[in-house]
């Protein structure tokens, strides 16, 4: 397979920009947001979960209840959302726990996969919410 962004980290995103198109404080409900974005309900709420918990989404309960951003969209990148749902990214375990690794100190290839790391990152810390949802719905 490759790697790749885990289903749950796509969906994040996914979720977290269809919230992003809405003016600030709007509510949308899970039925909406699984639905507009072609994420499972059951496997959605747990994503939302983690959203809320990592503080980037808000939950409202009550008939009129759903989810909203608990930010600006302009202030929740890329890598926030899929590190609320996924944990730390790395491209190999090396560049995330070095000290785990006898020949990170000195490897050629270690630092070729720390380089990528850095420019990975900071594509996924410059694209925010905004940037993937610019034209709020009225």
């Amino acid at each position: 397979m490759g790697l790749q962004l885990t289903r749950g980290g796509e969906y994040a995103v996914r979720a977290m920009t269809y919230l992003a198109r809405f003016p600030e404080g709007h509510v949308a409900s899970l039925h909406d947001i699984g639905q507009a974005q072609d994420i499972p309900a059951s496997f959605l709420a747990k994503i939302l979960q983690s959203l809320v918990r990592s503080g980037l989404a808000l939950s409202q309960r009550g008939a009129h209840g759903g989810f909203a951003l608990a930010r600006p969209a302009a202030d929740i990148t890329m890598r926030d959302v899929i590190e609320a749902v996924d944990g730390p990214i790395a491209l190999n375990q090396c560049v995330l726990s070095p000290e785990d690794c006898s020949r990170s100190g000195g490897c050629e290839v270690h630092n070729a996969w720390r380089r990528a790391q850095a420019q990975l990152m900071d594509v996924l810390d410059s694209v925010t919410l905004s940037t993937l949802a610019p034209q709020p719905v009225p």
